[in-house]
């Protein structure tokens, strides 16, 4: 394990700074991950629109992610780990919030 315990200590830095980009130009991030989108779907005609959405959905997630953890990376920072950046909202509108509860 001394391996492991010193490759968490060195990439321990990389991560906080990581999550500080991401919370800081998030919505950059999802803007150009939009437009990315967009051209290869119309390189391939549409043909692979569906997965094309479906990984520019899981690219945003996983930004969200990075932006809402910051330097902890304890549980519940991981996939799955909650509605923390999940859900829809306008490309670049910034952290999104959960809906209101309903009654």
């Amino acid at each position: 394990m001394g391996l492991l315990d010193n490759m968490k200590a060195k990439l321990g830095p990389a991560r906080e700074k990581v999550s500080d980009l991401a919370q800081r130009h998030g919505g950059q991030i999802g803007q150009g991950l939009d437009r990315a989108a967009k051209v290869v779907d119309e390189k391939t005609k549409g043909k692979y629109r569906d997965k094309i959405h479906a990984g520019t959905d899981k690219a945003k997630e996983a930004v969200d992610r990075l932006a809402h953890q910051g330097g902890d990376a304890g549980p519940g920072t991981g996939p799955g780990a909650g509605p923390e950046g999940r859900g829809g909202g306008e490309p670049g509108a910034g952290p999104r919030t959960p809906p209101p509860p309903t009654s």
